[in-house]
């Protein structure tokens, strides 16, 4: 079974062994893994030299959201690493996703390697209407991710991360090279566990997606080689 590079996989684990347990189960059939804040901050950069001694790409996304030299700072660190794909909080602003770009850019070119794309979360996909105006904002939740998205394309940002009901309106406002990146990504039968703005695979890619993430439904599958396999067929009939 050959991988699909739309298909991210979320490593939401806490330890070495997990993670090893889990690439060797699912073999060639995954080429991307998503390191997040729980399993980075166990474990730290070992994590993603395994992942590139095994061929693999990696988004690691810790969200970084700070004032824009400590973020440009950060982000320099970590280009060393040697991810695929950073990101950031597009709330931090313009300036912040503005110094991180820059930061990214530069850092690469220095240690002559590939620059990852960078990346800026809109707004959540936990975080459902009420959440959003609960912490102050009165402007809708759907216009507020396109608002976001037009401000990291500005700012020299490679897309966002957001939900699949955004996706094609951002695709509208910013182009089809503007990557978007969507969790929430539930196949059919599949529990929603915390998402609140969710869709399948197939919903997902309709609207434009170029990248899914997905974790619990295959990290906590019976049978995680089994689900990933369903979930290609599903996104392979789309092709």
């Amino acid at each position: 079974m050959s991988s699909d590079q739309r298909l991210i996989v979320a490593l939401d684990v806490h330890s070495m062994e997990s993670v090893r347990q889990l690439v060797g189960q699912l073999g060639d059939s995954v080429s991307y893994y998503k390191v997040g804040m729980e399993l980075f901050y166990s474990v730290g950069s070992q994590v993603i030299t395994y992942l590139r001694q095994q061929n693999k790409d990696i988004f690691l996304d810790l969200k970084l959201h700070d004032i824009p030299n400590t973020v440009g700072q950060g982000l320099a660190t970590l280009t060393q690493l040697g991810a695929t794909m950073l990101n950031v909080h597009a709330a931090g602003g313009f300036s912040m996703m503005q110094a991180a770009a820059i930061a990214v850019k530069n850092k690469a070119i220095e240690i002559q390697a590939r620059r990852p794309k960078l990346i800026a979360v809109t707004v959540l996909t936990s975080m459902n209407e009420n959440e959003w105006s609960g912490i102050g904002y009165n402007v809708d939740l759907s216009q507020q991710v396109i608002h976001l998205s037009k401000l990291a394309q500005k700012a020299g940002m490679d897309g966002v991360v957001a939900s699949p009901q955004e996706a094609a309106q951002i695709q509208k406002a910013c182009g089809s090279e503007f990557i978007v990146v969507t969790p929430g990504i539930r196949p059919n039968g599949a529990a929603i566990n915390d998402q609140s703005r969710i869709a399948t695979p197939a919903g997902a890619l309709k609207n434009g997606a170029h990248h899914l993430v997905i974790g619990r439904p295959i990290t906590a599958a019976a049978n995680p080689r089994q689900a990933v396999k369903d979930i290609l067929r599903e996104m392979r009939d789309l092709a």
